[in-house]
């Protein structure tokens, strides 16, 4: 069965408030003639008419009815009614992810209909309906396909806020410039790197892997008075654990078994620009103190040596690992961590970035076309409407980098100038990791342990509610159908959920 989402319009009150004697209202209708496993009510009246109308419609149907109190500035801000649409789809989306959906268009304004049609046909593939008393309640085909990326209104006090960030900084280096947004999060972040740049200090950029930290370690030496010295990137993660000193900060000949000659460290390779030291987090706490006490002293001194060098480098660090935990686990020294973290930027993930993936999908695959025009046989590849709705309705775990490569796959793929959905299915197919463990259909051909399984999925969703609701009982309780503050409390004491 599928769930329905629909605003409560007013017909809809009115028939629960049996003024309206020839008719059951669009949703109610709908219920009637149609099976769900659940409904969604958005609403923008009063609380006490939201919960009125649902304990009605669930009297009514015997149906879960789940509301949701929205407050609209007005019934027809487009921005609202889509923010709203769509973090109520999120919320069913992230607890029932296999469930498919159905959007009502008929209760509510013709703005709230509209959008439901553009989320059903972009990010979120819903059946959409409609219900009037002459023709009853039918499924609503829309003739054609559409591509659209939420971009939100520029806010006042953001941009505000954004200005006085910039007042009296010198017109944006073309590095900053090279760096593919619009989205409010990712402007500010360019800003603060911006000003980061002209100060010559440590530097910390935090985000997940394919948020484009050396893009932003990369701008900022481009923007720095350090501009055209050596900018050296350093993988941390990537050095053997025992090479990891010679490799920074170099060595002397026979210093270690296979040292033939002496070799200069990246420090010393870097001196006087910028070395960039990518995913920090990664270093044994040995080398953290080494590093630690050449970002104090300023100086150097190689495996094997005993005279330390002079340096002039800035550093910027970078990691996917949130630093502070680790300090609390003991992986990280938390006197290195501030000597890192003078200025910190924390880049967003590509799922937060609204309005910045139709961005970079043309601009991604413009670069994959020049890069692939002077191969034998290659057509100037372009995406599908379809193709771009499935890009636009993943969530992007492995960010920018993970949609470059899908579009790359998909580019190949193509059979002629156009990326298809199925292109683009087939490229995220080799990336889209399977389920560890089916829970509906595991063989039997051996004994399983039933309340171990139903203990596993009690835990997963208790805790991915706890999470959502940032510990809310009472909405949590609500969330996961409970029923009740103390009756949530019984479960996460069984299950051992704190």
């Amino acid at each position: 069965m599928s769930i329905l989402l629909a605003w409560i319009g007013n017909t809809d009150l009115r028939a629960s408030e049996a003024s309206e004697t020839d008719g059951l209202g669009p949703i109610l209708g709908a219920l009637r003639a149609l099976p769900f496993s659940s409904v969604h009510l958005l609403s923008d009246h009063s609380p006490k008419q939201t919960h009125a109308y649902a304990k009605w419609l669930g009297q009514q149907t015997g149906v879960a009815i789940i509301p949701c109190q929205i407050k609209l500035t007005s019934p027809t801000s487009f921005e609202e009614i889509y923010l709203a649409a769509n973090d109520a789809i999120q919320t069913v989306r992230s607890a029932l992810p296999r469930e498919e959906l159905t959007f009502h268009l008929s209760p509510g304004t013709p703005a709230m209909a509209a959008v439901w049609i553009l989320l059903a046909k972009t990010r979120f593939p819903a059946t959409l309906i409609e219900s009037s008393r002459e023709q009853g309640v039918k499924e609503v085909n829309i003739p054609f396909e559409l591509s659209a990326e939420f971009s939100p209104v520029t806010d006042k006090q953001a941009d505000a806020a954004l200005t006085r960030l910039m007042q009296g900084m010198p017109p944006e280096a073309p590095a900053f410039s090279a760096i593919i947004h619009r989205c409010a999060a990712m402007k500010r972040t360019v800003a603060m790197a911006h000003r980061l740049a002209l100060r010559d200090l440590p530097v910390l950029i935090q985000g997940e892997s394919g948020t484009g930290k050396e893009l932003f370690a990369r701008a900022i030496h481009q923007a720095s008075a350090r501009n055209g010295k050596p900018f050296v990137a350093v993988n941390c993660g990537a050095i053997p654990q025992e090479l990891v000193d010679a490799e920074l900060f170099g060595h002397e000949k026979g210093a270690f078994t296979g040292a033939s000659a002496a070799r200069a460290g990246y420090f010393e390779s870097a001196n006087g620009g910028t070395l960039f030291l990518d995913e920090i987090g990664e270093l044994p706490l040995a080398s953290q103190v080494r590093l630690l006490r050449v970002l104090q002293e300023r100086e150097v001194t190689r495996v094997g040596a005993t005279k330390a060098k002079s340096i002039d480098i800035r550093v910027i660090a970078a990691t996917n690992r949130v630093l502070p935990e680790e300090i609390r686990a003991g992986r990280f020294r938390e006197d290195l961590f501030h000597r890192l973290a003078v200025g910190v930027l924390l880049l967003p993930p590509l799922r937060q970035r609204e309005g910045d993936i139709t961005l970079l999908i043309d601009a991604l695959l413009a670069s994959i076309n020049f890069e692939a025009s002077t191969q034998p046989g290659y057509e100037h590849k372009k995406l599908d409407v379809t193709a771009r709705n499935l890009l636009l309705q993943y969530t992007w775990p492995g960010n920018v980098r993970e949609l470059h490569n899908t579009l790359l796959r998909a580019s190949i793929w193509a059979a002629g100038d156009a990326i298809t959905k199925q292109d683009v299915a087939e490229s995220l197919a080799v990336i889209l990791a399977p389920e560890a463990e089916i829970i509906l259909g595991r063989p039997l051909d051996q004994t399983i342990s039933l309340p171990d399984v139903i203990a596993d999925v009690a835990r997963h969703y208790l805790e991915r509610a706890m999470t959502q609701t940032h510990g809310n009982k009472s909405e949590m309780a609500r969330l996961l159908g409970l029923g009740s503050y103390q009756t949530l409390s019984n479960w996460l004491k069984k299950y051992g959920v704190t």
